[in-house]
């Protein structure tokens, strides 16, 4: 008796060594555990990449749109809220949706510390722009622009926090302070 027990053994443990030894399928079974977290992270890792992109975009846009405020020449010309929002789009290089999602904010503020810091997100998600206005100041006046855009994204799974918005959607923001230079008859 002992001996069929040693022969079930025997033959259980040649054929797992058998199954064991065979490698033929490796390669996809190793591909097929590492294949989600890999993909997880290149997806996080693209979509973080693409919103730091789209903020150094904006920046510039701001930074280059504010300039006119600045010197003098928008007071001049008369600029409107509207022509500083086409003038803010001409710096995006086409790659944002200006006319439905960006928003901005131009105030002349007392001083550098009062400026506006708070969130214009309100409890439901979106963007609340009620009390957003356009006013560029005079001369040796402190300016506050902040420009706001926002951005879906598109990795709604693997991105869930970095959402901060209603609809999967990320809230960017640009700000730009600066005291307008002595232009016009004031100028010394």
């Amino acid at each position: 008796m002992p001996s069929a027990r040693y022969s079930l053994a025997a033959r259980l443990r040649e054929r797992f060594s058998s199954y064991a030894s065979e490698n033929r399928g490796v390669a996809a079974v190793e591909f097929a555990l590492i294949a989600a977290p890999f993909f997880f992270l290149i997806f996080g890792l693209l979509e973080v990449c693409m919103i730091f992109i789209m903020a150094a975009i904006l920046d510039h846009g701001v930074a280059n749109a504010a300039r006119p405020l600045r010197t003098g020449a928008a007071q001049s010309a008369g600029m409107s809220a509207e022509e500083f929002r086409s003038a803010l789009c001409n710096e995006m290089m086409g790659m944002m949706d200006c006319e439905n999602r960006l928003y901005f904010d131009v105030q002349t503020v007392s001083g550098f510390s009062s400026t506006p810091s708070g969130s214009p997100i309100n409890v439901a998600g979106l963007i609340d722009d009620e009390d957003f206005g356009f006013a560029p100041g005079g001369p040796n006046d402190i300016v506050a622009v902040r420009v706001f855009y926002e951005w879906d994204l598109f990795t709604p799974g693997i991105t869930a926090p970095l959402a901060n918005l209603a609809e999967n959607r990320h809230l960017i923001q640009s700000n730009a302070v600066f005291r307008n230079e002595p232009f016009g008859s004031e100028s010394e």
